[in-house]
């Protein structure tokens, strides 16, 4: 068994497809067909059900992709301890982040880390605050960014930055009137959401705590899996939802939403990482100029 042959096997569990897997990886698919199959037959093991023309991880398969991403982990820690040995002229940074936080308030500290570390490559992937925190306490990523708090055995986290949540409805919602309304109206409308796990929907779901009010009692609409369909949604007059300031800024200057008269929500950003795991060079100068950003701040 190779680091290759875990790699491999890891990209088609991810995407269950062989073509699919060997476009990521720039493989033939012939030769990612031959590495699972190897795997396959030396250990006399199926890791995946073909069906039909499609393969669909099994049980077996399942059970080892946590120790074959576990392994995969390992290697990349010490890859990372031999690069530090070299400075911080070449090696690899993996970042996972929520979608707010990547989308809008992560692109100017790549770009800094990226002026003072141009041999440093950037591996950066987007997920919501659970599958960041997953990640990072999983190995897959040295550094995680997340909207909300979400604890996870020997993760630690640090706040670094904070967000102010708003409610926002379109021009001709009855919210748009500028009343003042508070968390017991929310009633009386309908409510397109993020889907459970996001940090945007941890938010919401705290709110209502605050107003002492279940989320069964209200209106909703729909749950999707992103920022823009959300606010796609919204800007269409579906109904309200809570959302970034930094977000829907330029949507309330153009005049596409009006911002509710509800009280806005303070939402801390967090910084994770994994107590116990290597920490690299690469990781602690990230670390150091989103700390230096937030210590600059009033």
């Amino acid at each position: 068994m190779t680091l290759e042959q875990l790699r491999i096997f890891v990209e088609v569990a991810a995407r269950q497809h062989i073509t699919r897997a060997a476009a990521h990886l720039n493989m033939t698919q012939s030769a990612v067909s031959a590495a699972i199959s190897t795997l396959e037959g030396r250990h006399r093991v199926t890791l995946f059900d073909r069906v039909g023309r499609s393969i669909v991880l099994n049980d077996t398969g399942r059970l080892f992709l946590k120790e074959a991403q576990a392994v995969l982990a390992s290697a990349r820690a010490a890859e990372a301890a031999l690069m530090d040995l070299s400075g911080l002229m070449h090696g690899e940074l993996s970042i996972m982040a929520s979608q707010t936080v990547a989308g809008y308030w992560l692109a100017p500290r790549l770009a800094e880390y990226r002026r003072r570390y141009p041999g440093i490559a950037l591996s950066v992937r987007i997920g919501n605050t659970q599958v960041v925190a997953d990640a990072v306490a999983g190995g897959r990523a040295e550094i995680g960014l997340i909207e909300w708090p979400d604890e996870r055995r020997s993760v630690s986290a640090r706040q670094i930055d904070t967000d102010e949540m708003i409610v926002v409805v379109a021009p001709g919602h009855p919210w748009s009137d500028a009343l003042p309304r508070q968390v017991g109206d929310f009633i009386q409308t309908p409510w397109i959401l993020r889907e459970a796990g996001s940090g945007t929907r941890h938010a919401f779901e705290s709110l209502l705590e605050t107003g002492g009010l279940d989320i069964g009692a209200l209106d909703i609409a729909m749950a999707l899996p992103g920022n823009e369909t959300v606010i796609g949604m919204v800007e269409a007059g579906v109904g309200a939802t809570l959302m970034s300031r930094t977000i829907v800024t330029p949507l309330l200057q153009s005049g596409s939403l009006v911002e509710a008269n509800v009280a806005p929500l303070p939402r801390p950003f967090f910084l994770l990482r994994h107590e116990e795991r290597y920490h690299s060079k690469a990781a602690d100068a990230f670390d150091a100029i989103v700390s230096a950003a937030a210590s600059s701040r009033p």
